[in-house]
């Protein structure tokens, strides 16, 4: 039997498209080896986990399907079916005034000691 790896954080501070396509693509290999991930998600980045998700529309997107690489949308909906956890920064919101935006679904508001507590003694990386 092998022994449980701690989980993964994904810190995503900022709301541009290659970082928040990076976070995905972090989020969704780590949770396809098994790995517990916790994508918490603030300030610009918090645009990623709305429901209405601007980067959507980004020109790369197309770019990256013309080039058989997965887009935002392909990779939020294969986070969502690993498990992965999804929490958006309170204060992130206030900060970028989207507190008012609806989330994603099964997408949590939180602050950051329950990310650091959903992390417990795992990895932390910020992109």
């Amino acid at each position: 039997m092998s022994e449980k790896r701690p989980p993964l954080g994904i810190l995503l501070l900022d709301g541009g498209h290659e970082r928040a396509h990076y976070a995905l693509v972090m989020a969704s290999g780590a949770a396809a080896l098994g790995r517990d991930v916790v994508l918490f998600a603030t300030n610009g980045g918090c645009r990623l986990l709305l429901a209405d998700c601007p980067l959507l529309q980004d020109p790369r997107e197309a770019h990256l399907a013309a080039r058989g690489v997965a887009g935002i949308g392909t990779l939020l909906s294969a986070i969502s079916a690993l498990g992965v956890q999804r929490m958006v920064c309170e204060a992130g919101l206030k900060a970028e005034d989207l507190g008012a935006a609806p989330l994603a679904p099964g997408v949590e508001r939180a602050g950051v000691a329950s990310f650091l507590a959903a992390v417990g003694a795992g990895q932390i990386v910020s992109l």
